[in-house]
């Protein structure tokens, strides 16, 4: 058990009111306020979709966080940081956005229902920009919070690139797995899309053509504690995350249905 959880940064896939209501917006949307209401300080963290209106949203780019490039399969991405406000409470939300990987309308699946084939670049630009980002701001988390599939590298790289900054040194780091991408492929060249920093091929143990349930346990792998997010998520991949020596938080329908889960996972976050 760590020094007593203060700070909370969530990594979300998804935040209603910016997008809509799915199993996980709606816990990205509340969770930060109930662990807020439970006298801790807060930072979230999504993609910048194509669907999220600027305007209606009132976003605005942070001059001060924007302008790093990161290098995503041999090539220089533009990071560009926006933040806007949940206009019902008291919570900042920080956009993730680049025009080749977050402006498109869709969010994970093309208008055809095909998996984006450039969905592995998209998680490895989000998870690098969002520690970069949360490395500018010079706030350090006693809990990393990340929920969602596109969130699931940022375990390995806080584990393996970021451990030894000073803002991540004490962050314990917690997943929520959910069944929303478990059988979707992402190529044989994103294991090598992954590796940066010094991180090595061993390091990633994923098969020739990863799926969503091989990344989803490589997340699990490197967390401090996991939690079942649904009552969807597979037998195997429960299982696993039960194998590994680490906390594990079972689904529990009742709190998710009544909104006491906050007071749940925080109780969970100082156990770690």
């Amino acid at each position: 058990m760590g020094n007593p959880v203060k700070r909370v940064l969530f990594v979300n896939s998804e935040i209603m009111p910016f997008v809509p209501e799915t199993p996980i917006s709606k816990v990205g949307r509340y969770l930060p306020q109930g662990i807020q209401e439970q006298k801790k300080e807060i930072r979230s963290f999504m993609p910048r979709y194509g669907c999220i209106n600027d305007r209606k949203n009132q976003l605005h780019e942070v001059i001060r966080l924007s302008g790093m490039n990161i290098i995503v399969g041999d090539v220089d991405r533009q990071l560009v940081i926006k933040v806007a406000s949940v206009a019902a409470a008291r919570l900042q939300v920080y956009f993730i956005d680049n025009e080749d990987y977050f402006r498109r309308k869709q969010i994970t699946y093309d208008t055809d229902g095909k998996f984006f084939e450039d969905n592995g670049q998209r998680a490895v630009f989000f998870a690098r920009g969002v520690l970069e980002t949360v490395k500018k701001l010079r706030w350090a988390p006693d809990v990393i919070h990340c929920q969602g599939w596109i969130t699931n590298l940022i375990p390995l790289y806080l584990k393996k690139v970021y451990k030894a900054d000073p803002i991540f040194a004490d962050s314990r780091i917690v997943t929520t797995l959910y069944n929303d991408i478990s059988e979707e492929k992402f190529g044989a060249s994103f294991k090598d899309t992954i590796l940066f920093g010094g991180i090595s091929p061993d390091d990633v143990p994923l098969p020739e053509d990863p799926d969503g349930t091989n990344l989803a346990k490589l997340a699990a792998m490197y967390s401090d504690g996991v939690i079942i997010g649904d009552s969807a998520v597979s037998s195997d991949l429960v299982g696993y995350c039960k194998g590994l020596d680490v906390p594990t938080l079972d689904f529990n329908a009742e709190s998710m249905e009544n909104g006491t889960y906050a007071r749940e996972y925080d109780e969970f976050y100082q156990q770690l």
